[in-house]
């Protein structure tokens, strides 16, 4: 998320409201806040996330974990780990925790969770038990040993299937996958417009209501 390019790209918002995605989706509380805000998405992400809940195979459902993430906790999250890797690496400029932090929690000023255009999700069986997905749900890459990545190479072949099952539901459904956590999916956001070569973002930062 640190790359130029990103930032780069305009913001066309179309207006779509933030709406709660409770009621549709599997919704799990681990990021709950006070006002709810976790539970939000703009209205075209979640209608292509019950679309790519279809495309899943029997017995397996999405488990939404995060969506919506005002920008003031976004820089919250950002602060945090950047002091985090500039306590562990003193060596390191301004620079070079900037470009680091942002492989894992993107910048507030470009963060798709901000604008409503992402998810963090993972997949769940019939009972409700999560798969295996080789880490949990926001392992950062120092804790993982670079497992959270989506491509890693170190996880078991039974969590690569499962990672494979996620990403072609949600692929057929239009959605991408920030490749440093293979949890996080995005549509209409500034990296989307990068990656799918559209002209402009479709969704830009939301202020909570």
């Amino acid at each position: 998320m640190s790359d130029p390019r990103v930032a780069a790209v305009p913001v066309a918002d179309c207006g779509e409201p933030l709406v709660d995605v409770r009621g549709t989706l599997l919704v799990d509380d681990r990021r709950a806040d006070a006002i709810g805000a976790y539970a939000h998405l703009r209205r075209g992400v979640l209608d292509r996330l019950v679309l790519a809940q279809s495309l899943l195979p029997d017995g397996l459902r999405l488990l939404y974990v995060e969506g919506y993430r005002p920008p003031d906790l976004q820089r919250l999250y950002f602060e945090k780990y950047a002091g985090e890797l500039r306590a562990a690496n003193p060596t390191w400029s301004d620079e070079q925790v900037h470009q680091a932090t942002s492989r894992y929690v993107s910048p507030p000023e470009i963060a798709p969770h901000s604008a409503g255009a992402a998810v963090d999700l993972t997949l769940v069986d019939a009972d409700g038990t999560e798969l295996d997905m080789g880490t949990r749900v926001n392992a950062n890459p120092e804790e993982s040993d670079g497992a959270c990545y989506t491509n890693a190479a170190s996880i078991s072949q039974q969590a690569r299937t499962h990672r494979d099952l996620l990403a072609a539901a949600l692929n057929a459904a239009g959605l991408i996958n920030y490749g440093s956590e293979w949890w996080h999916w995005s549509y209409g956001c500034r990296y989307w417009a990068l990656m799918t070569n559209q002209p402009a973002a479709l969704y830009g930062p939301r202020a909570p209501h």
